[in-house]
């Protein structure tokens, strides 16, 4: 049997969660909106791993102890079995404040690390300001997934590589103005909640840069205006209109975050988590486009969910995924614990099909296992 890492987190019953950012996905497409879910699964599963922007809620966030904040392209890695991940009890978090943050508006976010080490117990380096202004300038695809690009991301890195070297930091935390575009139909859309978060995009590129340059966790919060008040606020959004910053939640997310590790270093330490271990993957039916997801197909159940749409429309159909299909995260939850249990999912329906004679040439899925097309 796998040890039971540290922090409580037992890789026994291992499950990934992966609802991508940027995508305007029903379910965990805006502030948070997605921790119900991972609160559920939590009391399924002995670990959940997922991605920041699933946990994050702005000011609001709910802290799970066998549940692992890990970002995308750390998941990537992850998923194929480039890194493994060791839980840990607590990180150093170093904060990088973009140069280009008004002086009003920067304290206001220094106020907020303040109050999460002085309430909450969490360790933050001295906070860095970046030597010259980020640039963050949002953009979004024809299908209407948002992305983003960073005017300059060397002194992002280089921040990022003092707060390391100097702070001793063992998580950054990147704070980039970006812009407020108010009033724009994508950012009414937003907060109405029938459209894209406009900065999801942006945030990937900044964390993905610093992932994949320094081995280390990460995660982004935007430092933006309040936005004026509106009575019409969807309640999906309604967690990013409470205050001045969206720290909060980040900051308790990357203080537990898994600390990345190749094969090599992972020679002899007894709390990793591999690829190999996890026993289930969660994704929304219409994005299974991932990376990661071909890593897993073949070697976890994938498990996809009808009722959390997104604008991507890749079905595992698609991509000739063999995948377990159901309705909603409630659905899935019941999937899970069958595969716990060691029952075959479709056993669970009323209809069950005859043993007929293995034949020479291809051999169809079992009934149940596809996902049948929604597209």
């Amino acid at each position: 049997m796998a040890p039971v890492a540290s922090n409580g987190c037992s890789p026994r019953f291992t499950v990934v969660v992966m609802i991508p950012t940027g995508i305007g996905a029903a379910i965990g497409g805006y502030a948070g909106d997605a921790i119900p879910v991972i609160r559920a699964i939590a009391q399924v599963a002995d670990c959940v791993i997922t991605h920041p922007n699933v946990l994050n809620g702005a000011q609001l966030y709910w802290p799970l102890e066998n549940v692992l904040y890990v970002e995308g392209y750390g998941l990537d890695q992850f998923a194929a079995g480039v890194w493994n991940l060791r839980p840990v009890h607590q990180n150093r978090i170093g904060l990088l404040l973009d140069q280009g943050i008004e002086p009003e508006l920067r304290l206001r976010h220094i106020q907020s690390a303040e109050a999460c080490r002085a309430t909450l117990g969490l360790d933050l380096t001295d906070y860095l300001i970046s030597d010259r202004p980020l640039g963050v300038r949002l953009l979004a695809s024809d299908s209407g997934a948002t992305w983003g690009t960073l005017a300059e991301p060397g002194s992002l890195l280089r921040g990022v590589e003092r707060l390391i070297q100097e702070g001793g930091a063992e998580a950054i935390t990147i704070v980039s103005r970006c812009p407020d575009d108010l009033g724009t139909p994508a950012l009414q859309a937003y907060r109405s909640g029938q459209g894209v978060d406009p900065l999801a995009g942006a945030e990937a590129v900044m964390s993905h840069l610093v992932v994949q340059q320094f081995q280390c966790p990460a995660a982004h919060a935007p430092a933006l205006l309040p936005l004026p008040l509106d009575a019409t606020i969807s309640p999906r959004s309604a967690a990013e209109e409470l205050g001045y910053t969206f720290l909060p939640s980040v900051l308790v997310g990357l203080s537990r975050a898994p600390q990345f590790m190749t094969a090599t270093e992972s020679r002899g330490t007894l709390e990793i988590i591999d690829a190999s271990q996890v026993n289930a993957v969660i994704i929304p039916a219409s994005a299974a486009g991932g990376r990661s997801l071909f890593h897993w197909h073949g070697n976890s159940p994938i498990i996809t969910v009808a009722d959390n749409q997104t604008t991507l429309n890749v079905y595992p159909h698609h991509l000739g995924f063999c995948t377990l299909g159901s309705q909603s995260y409630a659905e899935a939850i019941g999937v899970l614990a069958a595969l716990r249990a060691g029952v075959h999912p479709p056993r669970l329906q009323a209809a069950i099909a005859p043993l007929a004679p293995l034949t020479q040439g291809s051999v169809e899925s079992p009934p149940g296992l596809s996902s049948p097309p929604l597209d």
